[in-house]
């Protein structure tokens, strides 16, 4: 499962437009994973610059 670590995330979108599987959205001014959506390829976790999204 992929997660948004609040704590690390700064409000970089650049996370939710590396998603391929458009499983990023913002809500509530926070990026939240649509994990139904979500195939865990990774490609978020790579383009975070804040390395707050992670692998659980």
């Amino acid at each position: 499962m992929v997660k948004v670590d609040p704590e690390e995330w700064v409000g970089w979108e650049r996370c939710g437009e590396g998603c391929p599987g458009e499983a990023i959205a913002m809500v509530d001014e926070k990026a939240v994973i649509d994990q139904e959506k979500c195939t865990e390829c990774g490609a978020c976790i790579e383009e975070c610059p804040q390395e707050a999204i992670k692998e659980e």
